[in-house]
């Protein structure tokens, strides 16, 4: 579970609702202090949220990028279903493209760099297939190019038994006991707590599935003309790093590994991570 250093935004962030035409959508709106030449839409990995971008927030903003940062659909503070056939990957995909023609309101046509991290980023992916057109550019951070480990499979599956057995909440304190949150964020694992227990548990069990099964996409989204920026950190234990430099390189990516950080670059090493972003946006 990522977990961020805080929940409160920056002062340059409002949450905000974001309206489409496919529902509306809890976001983080940052805007930079003398206007924004583009705009960034962040998607959040499995069992994260708009959150886990929040220390990536003020500075991208600063560097002249307005910044949306997305719960998707069963996330957080977005509207949930109960229904798990209302997250199959296309749908999440298709949320992604209204939420991206939402935001175009106030950017040039085609002017979003798309950012997904973990699970964001195979819906990323699976949303520029359906419709590259308004984006400028992809970025897959901690996204790998097909399923998860094998020992990840393993966690989801078994995470997706549970829900289906248990309550969210039981389902929280078994996950407390077996990796107690550190004083990441206020309230000490509070603010984890309620972000849990506000997910839908059919999203987490339909998109755990979609992680254990996900096929190898990587020459569909080569074909493409859209400049790619392949992030992670030097380890990561739910896509090999190995795998990951393999990826860009079928993919003729950018590749940019965070020094010190793992499967959460993002929380770990934000200056760093966004410092890539911004290099990397800026040369497309």
């Amino acid at each position: 579970m990522s977990r961020p250093p805080t929940f409160i935004p920056p002062p340059c962030a409002r949450a905000r609702v974001l309206r489409t035409g496919r529902g509306d959508f809890a976001v983080l709106d940052a805007a930079p202090p003398a206007g924004a030449h583009s705009t960034a839409l962040l998607l959040p990995g499995y069992t994260g949220s708009k959150e886990d971008f929040i220390a990536l927030l003020e500075p991208l903003a600063d560097a002249g990028f307005r910044v949306l940062s997305v719960d998707g659909r069963g996330q957080y503070e977005t509207e949930r279903t109960n229904r798990q056939n209302v997250y199959t990957q296309e749908e999440l995909a298709r949320d992604v493209l209204a939420q991206a023609a939402a935001a175009d309101d106030t950017a040039l046509p085609g002017a979003i760099h798309l950012l997904g991290h973990s699970l964001g980023g195979q819906i990323a992916r699976a949303a520029v297939l359906l419709d590259a057109t308004p984006f400028r550019s992809l970025t897959l951070m901690s996204s790998g190019p097909a399923e998860i480990d094998p020992a990840q499979q393993q966690k989801a599956r078994l995470l997706g038994d549970a829900l289906s057995r248990w309550s969210m909440d039981q389902v929280w304190q078994m996950m407390r006991a077996m990796d107690p949150p550190e004083d990441a964020d206020t309230g000490d694992g509070e603010d984890l707590r309620r972000r849990w227990m506000l997910h839908d548990p059919a999203q987490l069990i339909a998109t755990g599935a979609q992680l254990s099964s996900e096929p190898d996409r990587v020459d569909e989204l080569a074909a493409l003309s859209l400049p790619v920026h392949v992030v992670s950190g030097e380890r990561d234990d739910v896509w090999p790093v190995p795998s990951l430099d393999r990826m860009a390189e079928r993919l003729g990516a950018h590749r940019t590994v965070i020094e010190g950080a793992e499967h959460s670059p993002n929380t770990a090493r934000p200056q760093e991570t966004a410092a890539a972003l911004v290099s990397f946006w800026k040369s497309v």
